[in-house]
């Protein structure tokens, strides 16, 4: 189990603490949601929680393997719902493995982003699509 604090700051805003490690976090709503803007939104850190899952968990695998995967990087886009209840749409995910990997690597890591605990908790929330270059 992990504790995480979180307070209602004002102005739609919000302070979180993560109590094991005492890291802080704020959010703030989205300019088209009567936010400001200039923070995550709450819907950012589920799409950041999925790009950074995906990249972890094949960093897990990759040290298994004493594969060098620095350089690797997922760029992800948030689609909203346009009709209310307001809501996630759709995650897309473009992974960039390192070049030096060979074809054996990049399936074995492929097969490991996909089965993020990120990914597969989300999994019939909402549409996900991973890309791969």
């Amino acid at each position: 189990m992990t504790q995480i604090n979180s307070s209602y700051s004002g102005d739609l805003r919000c302070a979180s603490l993560h109590a094991p490690s005492g890291s802080a976090l704020e959010t703030d709503a989205p300019s088209d949601n009567q936010g400001k803007g200039e923070r995550f939104s709450p819907t950012d850190l589920v799409a950041t929680a999925l790009s950074t899952c995906i990249l972890t968990i094949m960093g897990i695998v990759a040290e298994r393997h004493d594969w060098d995967l620095k350089g690797c990087t997922a760029r992800v886009e948030k689609v909203m719902t346009s009709e209310a209840p307001r809501k996630i749409a759709q995650l897309e995910v473009w992974i960039e493995l390192p070049a030096h990997l060979d074809e054996k690597a990049r399936k074995v890591l492929r097969k490991a982003a996909e089965n993020c605990p990120v990914k597969l908790s989300l999994e019939g929330a909402m549409a996900m699509q991973l890309h791969w270059s």
